[in-house]
């Protein structure tokens, strides 16, 4: 059995960038003529000139907070005969309903579509890549509502060729049980998660032997739990990608970065432009996919990464880069969601008591806490209650609400600020 994918992987690294740069153009066509925010976006580019990294540099970059805005715009300001891809998705999709086979929500709220395409997220490399094989059984602990990162992985699983159990998120107790009844190979969520359940296994007095691999994401994940992980016989794999974007990059065997995806261009620029920085420079991580439902062309994640030199000792031969370094703005992901200084912004704007808002990001490696610090001159426990409900109501997380004299919060233009540590 092989130890990779498929032969892209072990491609020449000069003939795999080739391929790339050639297949750029009729890509760059493809989006402007079936998205019309990319044709706006690309207005005045010839893709037929776009045959260089150098030439792809040149194209403006869209950010995240740019796609929510357009969203925002087109949902509020166009009828229901404008159609779904133009309507809902703010013209950068290519298909609308029916073509879509699910339709997806992240905090913003950003809709993003998936189509029928096999393993359309693009994980099932980052999967092999972690020892899922055909004919095993996948536990998949990520979450199947509104945000896509259940489907991701379970089309993806599907595409390497295993049968699927949709855990979902919470119920730990029958999470175990599971498990044991029927001896999954792999599991598939945020490592802070298979920590509990192995920890609320411990506690049951049940063993899960058959678990030896596991594909994580959505969260840091250090090298102490890594080992901790291990020490209990299960080689966890982590993977980086976006809503967005599908996969981006992934880890192997070898430990030493994360591999990018087969089937993008991946670009590090300096936070805030469009300007390529130097290998090595930690810079925002820019993906442009060559996705044809959902072409996005020079997106910034608002991610840091760095390029890493050589190629991994795995044997696979792509470009590396080392993992995530922090955002390049103040949108903070917590348990496995993006949460936007725009949502703080909206639950303050509902309560006219507020003065000003902060959110802060607490905790450690898989206990992440969120407060909300608010400034007001009429502190009580309805409000204290209300703005609970509100914070989950936006953000689709919960947060303690603590209560500040106006005045007290830094003037530094934070609305969201991450005091975490990782161990």
């Amino acid at each position: 059995m092989s130890e990779f994918y498929d032969a892209l992987e072990i491609r020449e690294t000069g003939q795999r960038e080739r391929d790339l740069i050639r297949a750029l153009p009729a890509a760059l066509a493809r989006a402007i003529d079936s998205a019309p925010a990319v044709a706006a976006q690309l207005q005045g580019f010839d893709p037929g000139a776009v045959t260089s990294r150098e030439a792809l540099s040149t194209l403006p970059v869209i950010r995240k907070h740019e796609l929510l805005a357009a969203q925002q715009h087109a949902r509020t300001t166009l009828p229901a005969s404008a159609g779904p891809a133009q309507r809902i998705f703010g013209g950068y999709s290519s298909i609308g309903w029916g073509q879509a086979l699910r339709v997806f929500a992240s905090p913003g709220p950003i809709y993003e579509p998936e189509s029928a395409r096999t393993d359309y997220w693009r994980f099932a490399r980052a999967l092999y890549a972690a020892g899922f094989r055909a004919g095993d059984l996948a536990h998949n602990c990520f979450s199947y509502h509104f945000t896509p990162a259940g489907s991701m992985m379970e089309t993806a699983a599907h595409a390497v060729g295993c049968t699927v159990f949709p855990g979902g998120v919470g119920q730990t107790e029958q999470q175990v049980q599971v498990m044991r009844e029927l001896a999954p190979g792999g599991y598939m969520g945020t490592p802070s998660f298979l920590k509990i359940i192995l920890e609320k296994a411990d506690e049951m007095q049940v063993r899960l032997p058959s678990l030896r691999c596991a594909m994580v994401s959505g969260e840091a994940f250090p090298p102490s739990l890594r080992d901790w992980l291990s020490a209990r016989g299960v080689q966890a794999y982590q993977a980086y990608g976006s809503a967005d974007l599908g996969m981006i990059a992934y880890e192997s065997a070898a430990r030493e970065g994360l591999i990018l995806s087969e089937d993008i261009l991946l670009e590090i620029v300096r936070p805030g432009t469009s300007e390529v920085v130097p290998d090595g420079e930690v810079g925002e991580v820019v993906v442009t996919t060559f996705n044809p439902d959902y072409p996005l062309i020079r997106f910034g994640t608002g991610d840091l990464s760095a390029i890493m030199p050589g190629a991994s000792p795995c044997g696979r031969t792509n470009l590396r880069i080392r993992g995530w370094l922090g955002r390049a703005d103040q949108t903070t992901k917590v348990r496995g969601m993006f949460v936007h200084p725009g949502q703080i912004a909206e639950v303050a704007r509902r309560f006219p008591e507020v003065v000003r808002a902060r959110l802060v990001v607490s905790g450690t490696t898989g206990s992440d806490l969120m407060t909300l610090k608010i400034e007001t001159q009429s502190p009580d426990a309805a409000l204290q209650q209300r703005l609970q409900e509100s914070v989950r109501d936006v953000t689709k997380l919960r947060a303690e609400v603590e209560f500040i004299a106006p005045g007290t919060l830094p003037n530094d233009g934070k609305v969201i600020e991450d005091v975490r540590t990782y161990q």
